[in-house]
């Protein structure tokens, strides 16, 4: 049956695209669900604020009235502006293991790109790098988080042989708690406390931490991650928007502040226990029992043995100096007394060794791999 491309417009398409990467991936024992509320704010231009400087459309490929696939055209303008570039993104792409419906869906990026100036894609990217992206190219058999995208093995088979090619990769550990801090680390967390001036701050509300350095966090990590590949800062409407939907969910036990003598933030540690078993068994949806699955993890705090590191960021001047170690060296006893056996570091850019020389002194495992893919238009 002839292959024929569906630009989403109506909400019930909108659902239907949702719905078909969990069709593709419901029996799959490594795939993690993205919240299908989630996943309608995030397409949504009501209710996302990337969209003040971004545009997109999402697009359906149907074969005999059957979805086959889909995929989201985007537009970032922040960031083609910060990097000096013309680049329609794809993300969001499922597809069958068909060649003629992923060339069908790119073709169809390809084109809208080209329609609006642009010279290249790439992608999978999201609207910002609060989405998800990259593609996985390796570590099939392991669990993904609720931070990242699982795909089938052909899928970067497909984008190869359609002339796509790496743009960036990013590398995921597993990062073993230790029975004990090493002891290299804790020596150099209290010299770097003692030589900068450094103060550990905790909290037990998140109120309270909105207030004092709600926007500092963001602030800091606007210019901590600005050097990384495809970085946009992070708009006022955005930061005010994420601390809104994470800070009341977070165990603050797991949250870590180092602040100088004068209480400006230096760096920030954020870390939370994995969803990604409780998302699995809600299946996405909070309907029905999909909010016990998630609640006696976030609420009732039965968490699981792996916790997801959500955010390290440091101010660049004090990068490369031992800092972190402040982070963990307050971190790890939590994790220990918590029972978790080891952190998923999510993805950092290969290239990026100040962010994995933090963890010489731990046993890790680097597990997974996963690309992002560019091509001339």
């Amino acid at each position: 049956m002839p292959l024929t491309i569906e630009k989403v417009v109506t909400r019930r398409q909108l659902e239907k695209f949702i719905r078909f990467n969990y069709q593709m991936y419901k029996d799959n024992p490594y795939s993690v669900p993205d919240l299908f509320d989630d996943m309608l704010r995030t397409f949504s231009k009501n209710h996302n604020a990337a969209f003040e400087f971004c545009e997109a459309d999402y697009f359906l490929a149907l074969r005999d009235g059957k979805i086959v696939g889909r995929v989201a055209a985007i537009i970032n303008h922040k960031a083609n502006s910060t990097w000096n570039t013309k680049n329609v993104r794809f993300g969001w792409i499922d597809f069958i293991d068909d060649e003629e419906v992923s060339r069908k869906l790119l073709e169809t990026v390809e084109q809208w790109g080209r329609e609006r100036g642009m010279t290249h894609i790439q992608g999978p990217l999201g609207f910002t790098d609060f989405d998800a992206e990259g593609m996985l190219i390796e570590g099939f058999d392991q669990l993904s988080t609720m931070a990242t995208i699982y795909n089938f093995p052909y899928y970067p088979k497909h984008l190869e042989r359609l002339g796509y090619e790496k743009e960036a990769d990013w590398v995921e550990y597993k990062i073993f708690v230790p029975e004990a801090i090493p002891d290299k680390y804790r020596r150099i967390s209290e010299l770097i406390q003692r030589k900068y001036n450094l103060k550990i701050k905790k909290y037990t509300s998140s109120k309270k931490i909105a207030a004092d350095y709600g926007q500092a966090i963001f602030d800091l990590m606007n210019e901590a991650y600005k050097p990384l590949y495809g970085y946009s800062a992070l708009s006022q409407k955005q930061i005010d928007q994420l601390l809104k939907m994470y800070l009341p969910v977070l165990d603050l036990r797991m949250v870590t502040l180092v602040t100088d003598a004068d209480d400006q933030l230096v760096a920030v540690g954020i870390s939370m226990p994995s969803l990604a078993r409780a998302l699995q068994q809600s299946h996405g949806r909070l309907l029905s029992f999909g909010w016990w699955y998630l609640g006696k993890t976030l609420f009732l705090k039965r968490y699981p043995k792996v916790l997801d590191l959500l955010l390290v960021a440091v101010k660049p001047e004090y990068q490369n100096k031992g800092v972190n170690a402040l982070l963990f060296n307050d971190l790890i006893p939590v994790y220990q007394q918590l029972g978790f056996e080891y952190a998923e570091s999510n993805p950092e850019l290969e290239q990026n060794g100040k962010v994995q020389a933090q963890w010489d002194y731990f046993k890790t495992e680097q597990h997974k791999r996963r690309r992002s893919f560019c091509k001339k238009l």
